[in-house]
């Protein structure tokens, strides 16, 4: 059985390919998914993808990583990066270990996108490398899971 990876994907996510191109790019949410599914047969992963602009929803899908045996989980909280205490707490319940994504240098943008509620507690974090950071994160997820697997 392949390892279940999670691609979580949060608010506004779902408008990439038209929105702010000249921050977030012009490939689609559902080209990032699809790049990711076929990446993970390549890998011999099994990756599932959400996409939300309810917290709610995200926060229900997370919960249910801790009985649907997620292995790991790529998210990208987007907005909720800066104000969501309940994602965050809902990632430390279910402890299952994750890689925090962000499209944008946030560290090139405002201020207050400096900030993320989740950063401490993710095994890594890969900003600014647009849609490429999500296979980035799914190629390092695999290089940890083959080193455990091999230990």
């Amino acid at each position: 059985m392949k390892p279940r990876i999670a691609v979580v994907h949060g608010p506004n996510l779902n408008l990439l390919g038209t929105r702010e191109p000249t921050v977030y790019g012009t490939t689609t949410l559902a080209q990032i998914d699809e790049q990711l599914q076929r990446l993970g047969e390549q890998l011999g992963l099994r990756v599932d993808c959400t996409q939300s602009n309810h917290e709610g929803v995200l926060v229900d899908r997370i919960q249910a990583m801790a009985h649907d045996q997620t292995r790991f989980v790529i998210i990208n909280p987007a907005a909720y990066t800066h104000t969501s205490v309940a994602l965050r707490d809902a990632l430390a319940a279910v402890a299952v270990p994750f890689v925090e994504v962000h499209l944008s240098n946030v560290h090139r943008r405002e201020a207050f996108r400096r900030r993320s509620y989740f950063s401490d507690l993710a095994d890594a974090v890969i900003s600014g490398c647009g849609g490429l950071g999500y296979s980035l994160a799914l190629h390092w997820i695999a290089d940890k899971l083959l080193t455990k697997a091999q230990t």
